[in-house]
């Protein structure tokens, strides 16, 4: 690989369970402006962590996606503890690696979103990146949404251009489905054209369902949910909303898709046993995605699935009854593992933003044009 450079990616999405930090050798720009295939051999993953996010820190960001009192106060505080965070899973990373700060390029933070409102102009992603500058001595990219909205767009999704660049195949229709917790979905069209979107909940419904009723972060696997049976009238009701019906460009949150809005539409089920409800939760995330296949990409062969919602296998059988002419796998038989795609899209941002690329795809995100994405804290 000629030109090889070193950048890292943060990722902590909206599951609140933890940090994903990845180590990407990038070739040269010119490289990544190829194709599909150039592109996606010219990234190579030196190493990957994981770390979880402290119960009371996880708390807190979940508390912030609703209006609560003293918010910038408690908001300033949270990023600071986030970047903290960060810097801790960097170090870790790099030591396994045996890389030192100094080779690194810069890293890519994308922060912990707690308002996502791309109708009114604004989102939020918490991260305090000049803390994380000071902290671990290197350069870091952050704030990649808000030059997007800023040129009309939603601001997300952001890693379908990733996608293309990675998994791309010419002359075959495939999607990738990212399942944190709002799902995405980035269809991959055989002609080049890319189109990409927030589909609805993915895990944060099932996992907030699983801490209510399991004690437990999230239903391992699906297991829980799977011995359930799906309610056909509540599943109507779940899937009955707006969001569902609105044309792509679409994005979405947590604080749209949250305890108040399922308690909403549990009103009248409250008979109904905690299990069967969460059976009913698994195919409402299923088949949102599944819909929106059909509307937009009815010929897809493949199914490509990353996020930590990989793991979870009743969501995957619904997907599977759902889409019977799309074969599903997870993003590791295209040789990145399922949790490290996100925090290798945000290097790979990092690394489009100090080449002076754009990092968004207008079909995309609704916005004007394409833009050079992300704020730069130097080291």
């Amino acid at each position: 690989m000629a030109a090889a450079r070193l950048f890292a990616g943060l990722m902590s999405g909206t599951s609140l369970d933890g940090v994903d930090a990845v180590l990407l050798e990038l070739g040269s720009p010119d490289e990544a402006a190829g194709s599909a295939s150039a592109s996606s051999a010219a990234m190579r993953v030196l190493g990957h962590v994981q770390i979880p996010m402290p119960p009371a820190l996880r708390a807190e960001f979940a508390a912030l996606h609703q209006a609560s009192s003293d918010e910038l106060h408690r908001a300033q505080l949270a990023g600071i503890e986030l970047s903290r965070l960060y810097a801790r899973a960097l170090d870790e990373l790099l030591r396994a690696a045996g890389v030192g700060a100094a080779d690194l390029r810069a890293v890519g933070a994308h922060g912990q979103t707690v308002r996502h409102r791309p109708e009114l102009g604004y989102t939020l992603q918490l991260g305090a990146p000049a803390w994380l500058a000071e902290l671990c001595g290197i350069t870091v990219v952050a704030d990649f949404r808000s030059r997007d909205l800023a040129a009309g767009g939603q601001g997300a999704p952001l890693v379908p251009a990733f996608h293309r660049a990675v998994f791309g195949r010419d002359g075959v229709d495939l999607a990738v489905l990212n399942l944190g917790g709002i799902a995405n979905l980035s269809l991959l069209y055989a002609d080049g054209r890319v189109l990409g979107f927030d589909s609805g909940p993915g895990n944060a419904l099932l996992d907030l369902w699983a801490q209510r009723h399991l004690g437990q972060d999230f239903d391992a696997g699906g297991a829980w949910g799977a011995g359930g049976e799906v309610l056909p009238r509540l599943l109507e009701r779940l899937l009955d909303d707006d969001y569902f019906r609105l044309a792509p460009p679409k994005s979405t949150g947590r604080d749209t898709f949250d305890a108040g809005w399922l308690e909403c539409r549990l009103q009248g089920f409250e008979a109904a046993a905690a299990r069967d409800v969460q059976a009913t939760l698994a195919r409402m995330v299923a088949a949102s995605v599944a819909a929106e296949l059909r509307r937009h990409m009815p010929g897809a062969g493949e199914l490509l699935v990353c996020g930590g919602g990989a793991g979870n296998r009743d969501v995957l059988r619904h997907l599977r009854e759902l889409l019977p002419g799309c074969e599903l796998l997870d993003t590791r038989s295209r040789g990145l593992e399922p949790q490290q795609v996100e925090a290798a899209a945000f290097a790979w941002l990092a690394a489009r933003t100090l080449d002076g690329l754009p990092g968004n795809l207008p079909a995309v995100t609704g916005a004007r044009g394409p833009r050079v994405l992300g704020a730069v804290y130097p080291a």
